[in-house]
């Protein structure tokens, strides 16, 4: 059969990459197929899942045409996909409604409810480890429950966008043990589904699907899967994961204590451990990993590198996108906003920025809260405001780091991936700023794709365990704080930890109710 390869998936939020590689990860050929995300109402945000199927198989069509490889040498394929998704099916996998994705926060009200039912705050942080928000799938399901009865009683099986996408490829309605963990109701240490818990919540598991492995074959193509994706049917489909759990994978962060941070749309830390430690007041949870053995504590942030994309669309001058014009891809406005910004002292003339512009997970959790610039003055320019958000949301992942090393764990080298991986400016703007080595890996964007390509060959047997994989990711550039920086962006770390207080109370009061101001 010659040289085998694997077709994986990284199903986000503004669309779906597929990557072709070989068995050691290296990317062969690649695809992006954007669809959109549409806000209803205030604080709503929702997919039509057909788009998700869509972008996967002309995707994957288009790989393997650009590779010019046969069909049969590819050996596997699996998806990494966005988390924290609810989507009802009836029996035969087909939607009931649109997909409730991970930024949508209509569920408040449920979870402020649950909260109260099960003994306030206090008692929930001890028990589960984090208080529930209205972006929680137990909050949304509740929601489903309660405020659209009729599609909860025709729901089957409530699915996650990996499992939509498995059933699509496979026809088996399954929830991979990632999925699973971030529902609240899942053992951690038998990866099975805790009925007295489901119970005590109100979940009826009759609902929820089957809990497998990530890295276990869940099904094989079949016939018309297959068709529509340009493979061979019966080409094996593993259990998949988030796409945390498969960027942890792809930065390569795979031993007890290591860590990465991620900058895309959001931006996360994870911290991989091999017993679970929540850290509730700042929002960072346990979860499980896509290695059957190991942890994931996760922070999320829910707007990193959206802030800079907002900035970009609305404040990049003309000659900018000029020049972004002739360099040509959607990154280049990136790059002459990072050249922009290289222009500005450290500190941006002391002007700080909030990047909290659709809520906030972590490092604290608060679904009404939004961003500010603050300090803003007649002598800052446009130039400062830009540089402010790189360094703005440098705070906030300090803010993760300095939790984490307060637990004993003090990451002390942070692998980087995704599109502000390749952010030369930022990498070392988040060396001075969290005071550590930065890694930024090879292929920095395609890092979840790749580690679920990875976990397919080792689904496969290819490789003798999942640690083994830290091997082969490579680092592009290292990165090391400059003493120069230190001090100055330590002082406006600390006063930019005191804003919060001053901003959670003013965005309560414009943001909550109905009346209040979402995206749109």
């Amino acid at each position: 059969m010659g040289e085998r390869f694997i077709v994986s998936h990284d199903v986000g939020t503004g669309g779906s990459k597929a990557v072709l590689t070989d068995l050691a990860g290296n990317i062969i050929a690649s695809s992006f197929e954007p669809y959109g995300v549409s806000y209803p109402h205030p604080h709503w945000a929702e997919q039509d899942p057909r788009d998700w199927w869509k972008a996967v198989t002309a995707s994957t069509r288009r790989v393997v045409r650009d590779s010019r490889i046969s069909p049969k040498q590819v050996i596997g394929t699996g998806f990494a996909t966005q988390m924290l998704g609810v989507l009802p099916v009836d029996a035969s996998g087909t939607p009931l409604r649109p997909a409730i994705i991970w930024i949508d926060s209509r569920a408040d009200e449920q979870a402020q409810r649950l909260v109260r039912r099960l003994g306030g705050p206090r008692v929930i942080m001890a028990v589960a480890g984090a208080v529930p928000s209205g972006k929680d799938v137990i909050c949304k399901i509740l929601w489903l429950k309660e405020k659209e009865p009729q599609v909860f009683r025709e729901t089957h099986k409530i699915l996650d966008v990996n499992g939509y996408l498995v059933c699509r490829a496979t026809g088996n309605m399954i929830i991979d043990h990632t999925g699973a963990g971030v529902t609240g109701f899942l053992k951690n240490k038998t990866r099975e589904w805790d009925p007295l818990f489901a119970r005590l919540l109100g979940i009826p598991l009759e609902k929820m699907p089957e809990v497998r492995s990530s890295i276990e074959v869940v099904g094989l193509l079949t016939r018309e899967a297959a068709e529509e994706m340009g493979l061979e049917p019966g080409t094996p489909v593993i259990g998949g994961m988030g796409d945390v759990p498969a960027a942890a994978t792809g930065s390569g962060a795979l031993e007890n204590g290591d860590a990465h941070v991620y900058l895309g749309t959001s931006g996360w830390l994870v911290i991989t451990v091999d017993r679970p430690k929540n850290l509730g007041r700042n929002g960072i949870v346990s979860v499980v990993s896509a290695d059957p053995e190991m942890f994931m504590m996760i922070g999320e942030t829910e707007t990193a590198g959206a802030c800079l994309k907002w900035f970009a669309e609305n404040f990049a001058t003309a000659e900018e996108r000029e020049r972004a014009r002739a360099v040509g891809g959607e990154m280049a406005i990136f790059s002459v906003l990072d050249e922009t910004a290289s222009r500005v002292e450290p500190g941006a003339a002391r002007l700080l920025f909030t990047p909290w512009m659709f809520g906030e997970r972590a490092p604290i959790t608060d679904t009404t809260l939004r961003a500010a610039f603050v300090n803003l003055s007649l002598e800052h320019r446009r130039e400062h405001l830009l540089r402010s958000i790189y360094e703005g949301v440098a705070y906030n992942l300090r803010w993760l780091v300095d939790a984490g090393g307060r637990a004993g764990l003090p990451c002390s080298t942070l692998r980087a991936i995704g599109g502000g991986a390749r952010s030369d400016l930022w990498m070392q703007i988040l060396a001075d700023v969290t005071r550590r080595e930065v890694e930024a890996v090879k292929d920095p964007q395609e890092a979840g794709a790749v580690g679920c390509a990875l976990a397919v060959a080792v689904a496969l047997k290819e490789y003798g365990g999942y640690r083994e994989l830290k091997k082969v990711v490579g680092v592009r550039k290292s990165f090391t704080p400059d003493p120069g920086c230190c001090d100055e962006y330590e002082e406006l770390y600390g006063v930019f930890r005191r804003l919060y207080g001053n901003l959670t109370g003013v965005c309560r009061m414009l943001n909550e109710g109905e009346e209040a101001c979402g995206a749109g």
